[in-house]
């Protein structure tokens, strides 16, 4: 697995043709999270609250694969986002962007601020991984 140093050498490995869905996805996150830490986990570039380790840091990853972009986000910010995230192919944590289609750059914002929101009031995505809420 390829690591990378920060997200602008991140975005400079990709081919040149995504760079610019890459940045914009970039951009609607810091625009929704402006506080939250940049980093690379996974490979990836990362995004996390402040002072916070672990699962709950979390607010989002995104990546670019063969012939997609992923977007990984904690199953609880989409919880009230169903129609809107279904014209894309989904996981319980993740939504795939096409590269042959606009990034949905509304979509992500409100998601990242959804998230925020919800970890921010105390909500946790325990019922999502299984498990019960306490």
């Amino acid at each position: 697995m390829k690591s990378w140093k920060n997200v602008d050498e991140y975005i400079a490995a990709a081919p040149k043709d995504e760079r610019s869905k890459l940045r914009e996805i970039r951009a609607a996150i810091r625009e929704a999270a402006p506080d939250a830490i940049e980093s690379i986990s996974y490979a990836m570039p990362f995004y996390s609250f402040k002072g916070e380790t672990g699962f709950k840091a979390r607010i989002c990853y995104f990546g670019l694969l063969k012939n997609r972009i992923a977007f990984y986000i904690r199953p609880i910010a989409m919880e009230g986002h169903l129609s809107e995230v279904s014209e894309y192919q989904t996981t319980k944590s993740a939504l795939q962007f096409p590269l042959d289609r606009p990034v949905p750059v509304t979509l992500i914002k409100t998601l990242v601020r959804e998230g925020i929101r919800k970890h921010m009031a105390g909500e946790d995505d325990s019922h999502a991984r299984g498990s019960k809420r306490g």
